[in-house]
């Protein structure tokens, strides 16, 4: 076999692991990767303005295709700034390698130039992370990075080559001759006792509720249409998480919306008094459960997941069922065949009944207004007129994150990416990027705050040079939304800085990036705007002023539980909210 560059061998597993596209920014300790990338043809490199923005991209591009997003960085300053995308994607479940030079093996450890410990640096915010130090153990390193990264709970993956090992020449035999580590060995077939004694629960509820979270999107499609399955079969109402949106259609009448701080009164009702809660790749994130003491009291808990480690970790449950989830929905439903169970919807009649009387409250009701435009009233708008486009969803974070899940319409999996276990402002212009490269004839809308989308607006110079035809739809309430709302609730209305002063017109900063710039004011101009938007070909910043004052609800008060929640600007805290809840904010 023929000796090849360490740099050669990054190159060609990523051919072998059928990657298409990567996300980065050269610098010196990756110029001879670079030097070999320039000599094929089979990946395209998206060139990002900066790293961060760079694992965001290969985030929107891995949540919105189920492939391993890919992100190429130098070291030091290169490195590290892709730790808060690494980060996100650990705590969101992103399947992703991020490779990074490093300086030479042996002036490792002597403050070398751009010389970082990003193996020590990322160990909290990785799967798994590799120092190579021997270029003959390359192949199988990137080979099983890529195992890792995609097989079991998804993960960040991160790779460190030394700037020597790029040049040592190593043999290298493809994929079918490289060992890929034994050591990592999900559990992918769940235990059939445990299902069997699942399928005794479901039989006796007369208060269920499906608990569905991101972890069945993770899992792929086939999941998402088992639990299609499942849900219709038993007639059970169905509430998903934020990242979980997507995984049963959204529309579909036994969808009850989301839940969580956020989320939907009869959701959040639901869940507080079902009794039994079946949880389904979702892993009672602090924003879902509430103050844990009082979540869901009344009822039994069931968990499946991929990952163990998620099990009772925050609420205990009585039973759990580790493996696939498109395995455990798939065995369920076989069993639920074979048996001849027939789920009688007399059963949980008053359940419904019930369910129906709390969604009756209409809790995503808002005043509207012809003066000023309302926030609700925009994304109601834009999914609307959208809907027929089956439009891709990224989203910053804050106020019109929320607004955006409440009221936006997401019928398949894979179609809203935020960034939910993080929270990372900055993440929707780079996601959307990675997106419309993955899916370059649909329609990506990145829902954003003014105040957002000003972390990583130098990605529009990117979108720019790729011909990217993203659409942003700024909510500008000229305030970091969120913030605002916590300060008005919790610290006397005290906005300690807040307020976004001294903004750009967005207009103008569009067109300097060469895309087209729209605003407006007025609700009555709302829909010409969005269908010029749509009508565009290339890259729009759509600038929507809406109302300051608006706040998102409904919403559970920091440290109450979900029978305790506030409808909207009327309903007030009962009490003061203790210390307790105010550092769950």
């Amino acid at each position: 076999m023929k000796k090849i560059t360490g740099a050669e061998i990054v190159i060609q597993t990523l051919i072998e692991e059928k990657v298409d596209v990567i996300f980065g920014y050269p610098g010196g300790a990756v110029l001879p990767i670079y030097d070999e990338l320039f000599k094929q043809k089979k990946i395209r490199h998206i060139l990002v303005r900066h790293e961060q923005a760079a694992v965001h991209a290969a985030e929107g591009y891995a949540r919105s295709t189920g492939k391993v997003g890919v992100v190429l960085v130098t070291s030091g300053p290169g490195a590290t700034n892709t730790v808060t995308g690494l980060t996100d994607a650990m705590m969101d479940s992103v399947p992703l390698v991020c490779i990074s030079g490093q300086v030479p093996t042996h002036m490792i450890g002597n403050d070398a130039f751009q010389e970082a410990d990003i193996v020590g640096i990322t160990r909290p915010c990785t799967k798994h992370n590799y120092l190579v130090k021997d270029v003959s153990v390359l192949p199988n390193v990137i080979h099983s990075s890529f195992f890792i990264a995609k097989n079991g709970r998804p993960g960040p993956v991160l790779v460190d080559i030394p700037k020597d090992i790029q040049t040592f020449k190593a043999t290298y035999g493809g994929k079918k001759n490289t060992k890929i580590i034994s050591y990592y060995k999900p559990i992918l077939k769940p235990n059939i006792n445990q299902i069997e004694q699942f399928i005794e629960l479901l039989k006796k509820s007369e208060k269920p509720i499906f608990y569905v979270g991101g972890g069945v999107i993770n899992s792929g499609e086939v999941a998402s249409r088992n639990l299609f399955k499942l849900i219709k079969t038993t007639g059970f109402p169905c509430t998903q998480t934020l990242m979980g949106l997507g995984a049963y259609p959204t529309s579909d009448n036994q969808c009850v919306g989301m839940l969580g701080m956020h989320g939907t009164y009869e959701a959040n009702m639901t869940m507080y008094n079902c009794d039994l809660m079946i949880c389904v790749g979702a892993r009672f994130d602090d924003r879902i459960t509430g103050k844990v003491s009082g979540f869901s009291p009344k009822s039994k808990k069931v968990h499946f997941d991929i990952d163990a480690s998620s099990f009772n970790k925050s609420v205990n449950v009585d039973l759990t069922v580790q493996g696939d989830l498109s395995k455990i929905l798939q065995i369920i439903n076989k069993k639920i065949e074979e048996k001849k169970i027939i789920f009688k919807q007399k059963k949980i009649k008053n359940w419904w009944l019930q369910i129906n009387k709390w969604r009756s409250k209409d809790c995503l009701k808002f005043k509207n207004s012809d003066k000023i435009i309302k926030p609700q009233h925009a994304l109601k708008r834009l999914d609307h007129l959208t809907k027929k486009y089956n439009p891709y969803i990224t989203t910053e974070v804050g106020q019109h994150q929320m607004w955006a899940a409440q009221f936006l319409t997401f019928n398949k999996p894979k179609h809203w990416m935020t960034s939910g276990g993080l929270g990372t402002m900055g993440y929707g212009l780079p996601a959307a990027m990675g997106v419309q490269i993955a899916h370059p004839n649909s329609l990506v809308i990145d829902v954003a705050g003014e105040a957002s989308i000003l972390m990583n607006i130098q990605e529009m110079s990117t979108i720019k040079q790729f011909k990217l035809p993203v659409k942003v739809f700024i909510l500008n309430n000229h305030y970091m939304g969120m913030v605002r709302q916590w300060q008005e609730l919790l610290h006397g209305n005290r906005l300690s800085e807040s307020y976004m002063d001294s903004l750009p017109d967005f207009v103008k900063l569009a067109e300097s990036f060469g895309a087209t710039g729209l605003r407006t004011e007025k609700p009555s101009e709302i829909d010409d705007l969005i269908k010029e938007m749509i009508k565009i070909n290339g890259s729009v910043i759509c600038d929507i002023i809406v109302d300051p004052s608006e706040n998102c609800f409904p919403m559970i008060p920091s440290g109450s539980t979900h029978n305790q929640m506030l409808l909207g600007p009327d309903d007030k805290v009962d009490g003061e909210i203790s210390e307790d809840g105010m550092v769950l904010v």
